[in-house]
């Protein structure tokens, strides 16, 4: 473990896992200042105010400019801001909404009053023996008192979900629960809006989140009955994966792309290949993906055959080929060596392809980007990436 952080970081001369200094805290105030500041920014640049388009970073500044517009203290304090006379005198006072009402709405169940059981007897003697995995609390279901905060992160997420922006991936590993994070559950969109403290609970740690719902309810369930609820019927929803490095690195007009990172799924007719569950192959390229593949069919390094692209990543001030080799070196555990034949009947290793699932894959690149990835490993059984 040692002699694979040490070489990790060694091998770091692009100063991808430097650790950045930390920023400034800013107050409420400044906070909001900024943000309405790119807001006015985008008007600069465009003569125009922001609208629900296809890019994901106009259609948030529009959501974040709607939730401005429908409260009236951050108008009065924006209002010498407001340059471009972007927001209202005065709003209207909106009708009052009673718990009653949210009660009648809840088309889905989720503050439904407990069902009797048939096993709750309310006569007679109960058992004493208290029962294994029980706690002495259970999660409740309530109103969001300031779901007014989230409920721009819930549009923004489903208007990239709608523009093809994010993708519902099959949920795979409890690691994946973590703030900023959104899921979805038998068709509910969640969001996962903090992590308690973790507690030994049953020789094995536990933590209580504080989960948002879309229908402006939240819960604070344990960590784990979320990831077996998401085993049985959930999804993950992905980052932005087209603008996640982007934003990560603070790119602007003037930075220029390295080359790209990519993920690809062979479509190979070969048993062998079709066999191997979760098989994507990480590489870069200095010229379009697109480009890249268009002859894979005749490339050992493509298993020669036609492949199918999962994910792009545009990479900037960095070396693309230094990103691609520390995401081999940390997947190495799950690195497999498949034997080719070419066209002429020469046989070829080819090392490129990794059997780890794809939403880890993504987490890793997330790792990396942010200089965290040293503070964990990627563990192949179960395939998910686990601190050190």
């Amino acid at each position: 473990m040692e002699t694979w952080l040490e070489e990790l970081i060694k091998d770091d001369e692009f100063g991808l896992l430097a650790v950045k200094p930390k920023a400034e805290r800013l107050s409420a105030d400044d906070r909001l200042l900024k943000s309405f500041e790119e807001i006015n920014q985008f008007v600069d640049k465009h003569k125009r105010a922001p609208q629900v388009s296809s890019d994901v970073l106009e259609t948030s500044l529009f959501y974040r400019l709607e939730g401005i517009r429908d409260n009236e203290a951050k108008i009065k304090q924006l209002a010498s801001a407001d340059r471009h006379s972007l927001l209202p005198k005065e709003i209207k006072e909106k009708p009052t909404v009673s718990m009653e009402d949210i009660l009648a709405d809840d088309d889905l169940g989720l503050l439904a009053p407990k069902q009797e059981d048939i096993f709750d007897l309310k006569h007679g003697l109960k058992p004493t023996k208290p029962a294994v995995h029980t706690y002495d609390y259970v999660a409740q279901r309530h109103k969001c008192d300031d779901f007014a905060q989230f409920e721009p992160l819930f549009k923004a997420c489903q208007a990239d979900l709608a523009c093809g922006k994010r993708k519902l991936k099959k949920f795979t590993t409890e690691t994946s629960i973590k703030p900023g994070n959104f899921f979805v559950y038998k068709g509910v969109l969640l969001y996962i809006a903090a992590v308690g403290k973790e507690e030994e609970r049953n020789q094995r740690k536990q933590a209580r989140l504080r989960c948002i719902y879309e229908n402006g309810t939240e819960s604070d369930l344990l960590r784990n009955s979320l990831a077996k609820a998401m085993y049985a019927d959930g999804k993950i929803v992905s980052s932005n994966v087209d603008d996640l490095l982007n934003a990560l690195a603070n790119v602007n007009e003037d930075d220029k792309a390295a080359g790209f990172v990519y993920v690809l799924r062979s479509l190979s007719r070969d048993p062998q290949v079709k066999q191997l569950k979760d098989l994507y192959k990480i590489g870069y390229s200095t010229d379009s993906v697109e480009n890249r593949i268009k002859n894979a069919a005749n490339e050992t390094t493509y298993l020669m055959a036609p492949v199918k692209i999962v994910a792009t990543y545009k990479v900037y001030n960095v070396n693309a080929q230094k990103f691609e080799d520390l995401l081999h070196k940390f997947f190495k555990a799950a690195n497999l060596g498949i034997d080719v034949i070419d066209h002429n009947g020469t046989r070829h290793t080819v090392h490129e392809w990794f059997q780890v699932p794809f939403p880890t894959i993504q987490e890793a690149i997330y790792l990396l980007s942010t200089g965290e990835i040293t503070k964990y490993m990627y563990v192949r059984d179960p395939g998910s990436i686990e601190p050190i």
